[in-house]
């Protein structure tokens, strides 16, 4: 049974031995400073959430939706908080006080690893790997490093996932920088990581929680915290997720189907008739009636979507926070199935499945958004084919052109395949959509500086 005394803690990778300095933030305020004033937090501005960027409605990217889920996460902690603390008073002087500051530190990053042109970037990167041009490099022996790629390496590669590159690069040890990454608490780091387990463990839904070169630093983090392992038949070891993963995933799950759907209105690919009944779905009753009566008093089309968008927020927000509380003891024991999501009242778990289901069909499957997808499959291919061919041939001419416009932070020469290979992948996944396409139209001649 993992215990919030010991999940809770301050301690920071890479900075153990090291004592907090006086500050009147506390350490997990500190956290969320480091992360907004970062530059691949500012990066996010420019990667695409769903839709293309930019355009003449403003619609959110990655930065505006990693700061609304931090202000759901927010709340979201800080009601678990209270009621937890009426429940345990003994834990008053524990940081359980400080839940939605953790969680909503916790929100900041959780995109801060996803590659640019939104979630076929991600795709774009694994089936590089896996069935387009670099699966040349899974039975390669590099003559300069004079190794191959492991089987479990290469789990990592053709698996790539956001969530397990948000983790590497919270915690790796980039070149110029200090050990430990962004020397982040350990309650911090632990609440990003979905996926507690290796890419080899990945399965059908291909996701997994840090690569195997992040595997020590994921484990030095669970023993600090006390998180569970949980033991397969088959002898494979997992871990249970840090309680508060499940805030940072249902924030996440909140934000991005709600706000969706209000995208979707302003781009006019829902009506407004469409999106009122997605968002009404989440009441009924008395309750709907109250909210149809004050929606009445609205007269702007645009504000009347923005309530209706923001009291189903409210809606999901309070019934996450009492599945959490509910099952407590199942989460702590490692013994909790499914999404907090999966396991809200039937009303709002319905009227949420119905906004997916719109989601997929109507908005993920719109022509704008496929455009993106498949000019982002492109770019991506053609600068990692580039960038692999140049670190496995090194002393080629125009792979050392490659290689000399490649920031010194990523260490693309070192010296195993499987390290080059990874740096390859930080510097491509890094990019903005637009330093993206511009690198690839310069590559390919399509354009030169101030032309």
């Amino acid at each position: 049974m993992m215990n919030w005394e010991k999940l809770l803690s301050t301690q920071r990778l890479g900075m153990e031995n090291v004592p907090s300095r006086p500050d009147d933030r506390t350490e997990f305020q500190r956290d969320y400073d480091r992360l907004i004033f970062s530059a691949p937090f500012r990066r996010l501005q420019n990667k695409t959430q769903v839709f293309p960027l930019p355009g003449s409605i403003f619609v959110h990217n990655r930065l505006t939706h990693s700061l609304e889920v931090s202000s759901v996460g927010r709340s979201l902690g800080n009601d678990v908080s209270r009621l937890l603390l009426q429940a345990h008073p003994w834990l008053y002087n524990t940081h359980l006080t400080e839940l939605g500051s953790i969680v909503s530190a916790a929100c900041l990053a959780h995109d801060m690893g996803n590659p640019p042109f939104g979630h076929s970037g991600e795709k774009a990167i694994g089936t590089f790997f896996s069935e387009g041009k670099g699966k040349w490099l899974k039975d390669y022996v590099c003559p300069e490093t004079n190794d191959s790629i492991s089987d479990e390496q290469w789990q990592d590669l053709i698996h790539f996932e956001g969530n397990a590159n948000a983790f590497r690069l919270l915690t790796h040890h980039f070149k110029g920088r200090r050990q430990g990454g962004f020397v982040m608490t350990y309650s911090t780091l632990a609440s990003i990581v979905k996926y507690p387990y290796t890419s080899n463990l990945a399965g059908k839904k291909q996701k997994f929680g840090f690569f195997r070169s992040d595997m020590e630093n994921f484990q030095r983090i669970a023993e600090g915290l006390g998180i569970k392992q949980l033991k397969a038949a088959d002898g494979t070891v997992r871990y249970a997720r840090h309680p508060l993963v499940y805030l940072v995933e249902a924030a996440d799950d909140i934000c991005y189907e709600i706000m969706d759907i209000e995208d979707a209105f302003k781009l006019k690919i829902l009506t407004e008739e469409e999106t009122k009944d997605l968002l009404l779905g989440f009441f009924v009753g008395e309750q709907r009636e109250h909210i149809l009566e004050r929606l009445s008093t609205v007269q702007d089309q645009n504000e009347q979507i923005v309530y209706l968008r923001s009291v189903a927020i409210n809606c999901l927000e309070g019934e996450c926070v009492r599945v959490f509380v509910e099952n407590e003891e199942k989460i702590l024991a490692g013994e909790f199935e499914g999404t907090l999501i999966d396991n809200i009242s039937e009303v709002a778990r319905e009227a949420y499945r119905k906004c997916e289901k719109t989601s997929y069909k109507k908005i993920y499957r719109s022509k704008n958004v496929i455009d993106i997808e498949m000019a982002g499959f492109k770019v991506i291919t053609e600068l990692l084919d580039l960038m692999t061919q140049a670190v496995t041939r090194s002393d080629q001419a125009y792979s050392q052109l490659l290689i000399n416009r490649v920031s010194t932070q990523y260490d693309i020469l070192a010296p195993t395949l499987y390290e080059r290979i990874m740096s390859v992948v930080d510097y491509v996944s890094g990019m903005t959509d637009v330093y993206a396409l511009d690198l690839y139209r310069r590559i390919n001649g399509m354009s030169l500086p101030n032309v």
